[in-house]
This record gives C-alpha cells, sequence and structure tokens, in this order.
C-alpha cells in the first residue's frame, strides 16, 4: 500500500480479557446435533460466556487492569477513557462505570486513581463502537490532549437463542488499548481513512421490547438476544466494507488492487471465521473491477475469474458497486451478490486467492478461533492476537501499512489503514493475548444451558474469582432511597 501521508496518534499497547468459561464447538455440535467439522471450519473452535457474577463493565475493566499493569501505566497522565459496547447495561451511565471499577481496584492496591479530569464516553453503534471510540481517542490526542494518555477499551456479551443460526456464534470478552501521540505499535492517519453508513432497519437490532416479560436473575442477568436476519445482514456487512473502502480509496488515490496487495495483513470485523474471509475476497474482486478499466492487468485477471464462473464482467461489476436491496416490512430482499459470488468461487479456485486472502488474514486467526463473537471487541481482539502472533514468528513489519476494517450493523464501517512503528516488537509482546486464553473451564451441556438461560451456573467446578465482580444488585425502590437494579461491585485481586 503507499505510505501514509502524515503520521498521527496511535496504538501503543493492547490487553485482553476473557472470562473463564468457554464452550467447546465439536461438543456443542454433538449437543445439538449439528456438523463439528463444517462448524469448526466456518465458525471457529470454541466460544466464551460471561459468568454469574460478571457483565459488561467488569470485563472492561479488567483489561483495563491488565493494560495499566502489563505497560506499567500512571493512572494519573489518563485524560480519556472511553468505552465502545451494545452491551451496556444502563442508559445513563456508561464507561464512567468502568472508571469507578478500575479506582476501586487500584485504591485497593495502594495505587493512585485515574486522573479526576478524565473524559469518560461511550459509544454505540452495534460492533463498531470500539472504533468509533478509537477514532474518539485519537481525535482527542491531536486535539486538546497534549501530554495525556488515552485509553479506549471494547467489551461485549454476545448472546443467542438456543437453536438459532447465531448460537455458534456467542462471545464474551474485553480488549483494552492505550494510545498516545507518539505510538508504539500502530500509527494512523485519520485523514486516510474511510467510512460509510446507511440504515438497514431489519439487519441486526436489539429493540428493548425482547426484555418484556423477564425476571432478572441474582445478579441482574437478563437474555439479550438480538433480532437479526442471517443472511441480509451477511450482505449488509460485505456492502458496507466495500463503500468505507470506496471512501478511504476517494482520498488516497492510485490504483486500488495494487494497494490491498501490497498491505501485509488486513484485521476486520470478526462475527465467525468464514464471514471476513468472504468479504474481504469480495472487496479484492470490487476492487479489480474498478480498476479494470485503466489498468491492463487488473483487467485481465478480473476477466479471467468472470469468464471462469460464466458471468458477464459487467454484470458482477455492477452488484460489487451498488447497495443491497431495501428490506420491506416482513420481508428481505433477495441475495445481493449471486453473480459476484460465483466469480468468488473461481477466484477461490485459483492461485492467487492464497496470497490475497489466506495470507492477509493469517496473522493471530488461528487463535482467535477459539474465541466466538466479541462484538465491538472482536476487532481489536484478532489484531492483539495478531501483531503478538507477528512478534512470536519474528515476522518483519516494520514500516509496513496493515489495513483495519470495522462494521456494526445497521449499519456503518470503517477502514482504517495503519502503519507498524519501528520497535513495534516490544510492545506487542506485553499484549500476552495467549495467557488471556488460559485458565479456561470447558462446560458441559447442562452447565452451558443453564449460564445461558438463567445466568447461573450449577455444578460448575468455578475458579477462585479474580479482578472485578458483581457482588449484588440492589432491590430498592421506595421514596427515601433507591438503587433498583443497580451492581454493587467487589475487587478480588488481579485478573
Amino acid at each position: 500500500m503507499t505510505a501514509i501521508a502524515q503520521a498521527s496518534a496511535g496504538i501503543s499497547g493492547m490487553a485482553v480479557y476473557l472470562p473463564p468459561y468457554r464452550v467447546d464447538l465439536e461438543q456443542w455440535s454433538s449437543w445439538t446435533g449439528n456438523d463439528g467439522a463444517k462448524t469448526r471450519a466456518v465458525v471457529g473452535h470454541a466460544f466464551r460466556m460471561a459468568g454469574p457474577d460478571q457483565n459488561v463493565y467488569t470485563l472492561a475493566a479488567n483489561a483495563v487492569l491488565r493494560l495499566i499493569d502489563q505497560y506499567d501505566i500512571d493512572p494519573c497522565h489518563i485524560g480519556y477513557l472511553a468505552l465502545g459496547t451494545e452491551s451496556s447495561i444502563d442508559n445513563a451511565a456508561g464507561a464512567v462505570i468502568v472508571r469507578g471499577l478500575v479506582d476501586q481496584a487500584l485504591q485497593a492496591e495502594g495505587k493512585p486513581a485515574l486522573a479526576r479530569d478524565c473524559e469518560v464516553p461511550e459509544f454505540k453503534h452495534a460492533c463498531l463502537g470500539g472504533v468509533y471510540a478509537l477514532k474518539g481517542g485519537l481525535r482527542y490526542l491531536a486535539c486538546d490532549g497534549h501530554g495525556r494518555q488515552a485509553i479506549v477499551v471494547s467489551s461485549d456479551i454476545a448472546e443467542y437463542a438456543r437453536g438459532s443460526s447465531g448460537e455458534p456464534t456467542q462471545g464474551a470478552g474485553a480488549v483494552a488499548m492505550l494510545l498516545e501521540a507518539s505510538p508504539r505499535l500502530l500509527e494512523f492517519d485519520l485523514a486516510a481513512s474511510g467510512s460509510a453508513s446507511d440504515y438497514r432497519g431489519l439487519d441486526f437490532r436489539k429493540p428493548f421490547l425482547r426484555f418484556a416479560g423477564q425476571t432478572p436473575g441474582r445478579h441482574g442477568h437478563l437474555n439479550d438476544l438480538p433480532v437479526f436476519n442471517g443472511k441480509y445482514s451477511t450482505d449488509c456487512y460485505t456492502e458496507a466494507t466495500l463503500r468505507a473502502l470506496d471512501a478511504m480509496f476517494a482520498r488516497r488515490g492510485g490504483a486500488r488492487s495494487a494497494c490491498l496487495r501490497d498491505c501485509a495483513a488486513v484485521f476486520m470485523h470478526r462475527p465467525y471465521h468464514h464471514m471476513p474471509r468472504n468479504a474481504w475476497a469480495l472487496a479484492y474482486l470490487a476492487a479489480l473491477a474498478r480498476d479494470a478499466a485503466g489498468d491492463p492487468a487488473a483487467a485481465i485477471e478480473w476477466t479471467t475469474y468472470c469468464d471462469a464462473a460464466g458471468v458477464a464482467p459487467e454484470d458482477a461489476a455492477r452488484e460489487l458497486s451498488a447497495s443491497p436491496p431495501a428490506s420491506d416490512a416482513g420481508a428481505l430482499p433477495p441475495s445481493a451478490y449471486p453473480k459476484a459470488t460465483a466469480v468468488l468461487k473461481a477466484f477461490r479456485a485459483g492461485g492467487a486467492y492464497r496470497e490475497i486472502v489466506d495470507d492477509k488474514l493469517r496473522l493471530g486467526a488461528a487463535a482467535t478461533m477459539e474465541l466466538g463473537n466479541l462484538y465491538t471487541a472482536a476487532l481489536p481482539a484478532w489484531l492483539a492476537a495478531g501483531l503478538e502472533d507477528a512478534a512470536a514468528h519474528d515476522i518483519t513489519l516494520d514500516g509496513r501499512e496493515l489495513l483495519v476494517l470495522g462494521y456494526g450493523s445497521g449499519d456503518a464501517a470503517e477502514a482504517l489503514p495503519a502503519r507498524v512503528v519501528p520497535g513495534w516488537r516490544e510492545a506487542a509482546r506485553a499484549i500476552r493475548f495467549r495467557d488471556a486464553l488460559a485458565g479456561v473451564v470447558d462446560l458441559e451441556r447442562a452447565q452451558y444451558e443453564s449460564l445461558h438461560d438463567t445466568g447461573m451456573l450449577d455444578g460448575a467446578q468455578m475458579p477462585a474469582p479474580s479482578g472485578l465482580a458483581i457482588d449484588h444488585v440492589g432491590t430498592h425502590d421506595d421514596s427515601a432511597f433507591q438503587d433498583f437494579g443497580i451492581a454493587y461491585y467487589r475487587y478480588c485481586g488481579r485478573p
């Protein structure tokens, strides 16, 4: 890819927190009558679940505590703490709860709290909230955060109804990122990035009516099951990614397909293993189609795939440049990419697919197949795993450009070019992603179903509590004192 025009602030450190409760997808497949090999190949190997005394705020705070510990951060220097999530359980407060939990733990250890003048915004737009929080942090450092540091934490709990197509794509976890004006891992130039948004009413939603009639569990648990239409949502994901790349290329210029070939690695929102692979492959084909008019090599490659698929190049190109048909009340539109998908199959059969798709998406992919869908945390978790993977295998990335592609249902997308800074390996090794995967409790079927349906665990070999956890939830609702639904927390030592 072409060099970033102007260096900007970026990421200096990352830390991951995962709850210990794990569901093995091969075991899950045997419980549910699904094909285990297919599930593992398409979706992944496992997913994590939040414990009875955990919520989106405890996950986030535990990730922030790990970040502070792993990078020896002075809390007094943090001027911005942002939370990206779509699992917030308070309509008034969000990131300030995370701040309070972190302060509680720091105080228990005799350490200073976060700075009193620290900003605490929460960002919500489905799975893109964490990327918006990241952009907000970068803008803070560029504008009024001179000499300060920022922390952005993405934290989510993905739940789907048992028996639904989304059930194997559940997950829970949080990723915290340290942002600085002179970053030690990655630097971004927001002026070279691309954005896209459009309203998709039936894509993926969480209307409050879903909670009607539910009785909270002991720790305030409510089933947060989304309303979604899987195939339509996949088309929306692809289209939004293509349009964000269009916006990026409008700023950067140059041949699109060459730009995508030149990047060292690509990291995307990752609901399950195959989804980003297909979207990235279609993005490359869309780049070829756009370059074909002025680049003979791109024209030859594009028409070769189209001819092999028996598809007219102009028909496939038209699909890749159009928006998916709008959804109507009570009905979904037809597939948006039938011809382009046929061309994708021909592309997949050729030798270039490995270089463009397999190689670009390889870093950290194996480790993230253990996580499930982390919503806002899925993309930064993959990025953390990938950077640690590259450092462990001594891959040369100094000065190389990466492409970071975020997406949020409903929908919106971001295309962020990032450059790996010299000396990045030390900060990458401090991520300790593999440590975050340790200490698992593999759930049996009855335990999984209980935790999923009620938020409780019966008979599980629960590990000793650590980090921040829910102690109890308030029940008072009278004129003298009210705390109904408000969680009280306890600190149980370093997570």
